[in-house]
């Protein structure tokens, strides 16, 4: 893999990533103004949770014609966010993020009238991955060569951002489909680097530290044994299986472990990664036929922190989709969003098997 780092008009870290070598000369000829960040990440001491507030992206770019796309290359008379003619994968910083390694640090102590509401600045970094420059491609038809330099990019910027000072937990993930939220149509992930770990690590930590406590055992290690061989596999090699959790929470879930136990992606070798593009594509390709038009879904990567609980840890991939029927989505309704209980519309053996059913070759 062949990385080049260019800059955007605007100061932004552009980088190309191609399997050969490749000239990345292009300049941006946008007059943009530097990108000024003013996100804060709020304590809710109730929950023991950071927030992030980052209302500056109310302007950010939403569902643009597929001519006005900001991420397909650019071409004479129009400039975007890609300055080059082509690329393979491309990852640069995004325009409106979320968190900044150049936000303003200057905050007060706590949110206005509540010392409890601990406010800091909102660093970190957020990177969107471009995976193709063909506008009409979807992940599922990218290949298994690009899909496996896809891999590598991840692996690659996971390393560089756990890096970083302050950056506390690296998060791969790709929301595919309007349905989702998706408000740009072209193939394309994100990545965030946060200065603090993620909610549902945290809480499938001490979920596997209580095991261990009261059992002697590792609860990863137990799941994926089970699900090995249990009635809820969907598609498996040597190395990964992608099974229906037992108590899945969407109406159409899958989760990818890879055999051996790993805290991350970097440390997946390189049979692993490409035994994960085998897989990976299969289960896409059982989402996108499952039913007559192909489902939203969101992919997520689950990664262990930066700092603690690496040896805890077991990198898994979580692949979900809201829709539980053609035309139907799953919405979070009261129980859902108030109480965080999820209720399911399917059941998982049922889903798992019709999964295996759909024709994929």
């Amino acid at each position: 893999m062949i990385r080049t780092s260019r800059r955007l008009a605007d100061g932004r870290e552009i980088l190309y990533f191609d399997r050969e070598p490749v000239a990345r000369n292009a300049t941006d000829p946008r007059g943009l103004a530097p990108v000024a960040t003013h996100s804060q990440s709020r304590w809710d001491a109730l929950l023991g949770e950071w927030v992030v507030i980052a209302s500056h992206r109310q302007t950010r770019t939403f569902l643009p014609p597929a001519d006005q796309c900001p991420l397909c290359p650019s071409r004479p008379g129009r400039p975007t966010e890609v300055p080059e003619s082509d690329y393979q994968v491309v990852v640069f910083e995004n325009r409106f993020p979320s968190l900044a390694t150049n936000v303003v640090r200057d905050v007060p102590p706590h949110a206005p009238g509540d010392p409890l509401a601990e406010l800091r600045p909102g660093f970190g970094r957020c990177e969107v991955v471009c995976f193709t420059s063909e506008h009409d491609r979807v992940f599922a038809e990218l290949g298994r060569d690009r899909a496996r330099l896809v891999v590598d990019v991840w692996a690659e910027r996971t390393a560089e951002l756990s890096a970083l000072d302050g950056v506390a937990q690296v998060y791969c993930f790709e929301n595919h489909g309007e349905e989702i939220g998706v408000t740009l149509s072209h193939p394309h992930g994100q990545i965030y680097a946060y200065p603090f770990v993620a909610p549902r690590v945290e809480k499938v930590l001490a979920s596997v530290r209580r095991h261990r406590e009261a059992t002697g055992g590792d609860l990863f290690a137990e799941i994926v044994a089970a699900e090995r061989s249990g009635p809820r596999v969907v598609a498996g090699n040597e190395h990964w299986t992608a099974f229906v959790p037992a108590a899945a929470r969407w109406p159409y879930e899958v989760q990818l472990f890879p055999v051996r136990k790993v805290p991350d992606l970097p440390a997946l070798t390189d049979e692993e990664r490409d035994a994960f593009v085998d897989v990976y594509l299969d289960v896409l390709a059982r989402f996108a036929r499952r039913f007559d038009t192909p489902m939203p879904y969101i992919a997520s990567w689950n990664q262990a922190p930066v700092h603690e609980g690496r040896e805890d840890w077991w990198l898994h991939l979580q692949l979900f989709s809201l829709l539980r029927a053609p035309g139907k989505m799953k919405y979070l309704a009261g129980s859902e969003s108030g109480m965080g209980a999820f209720i399911t519309d399917t059941n998982p053996e049922d889903v798992a098997e019709q999964l295996r059913a759909v024709v994929v070759a």
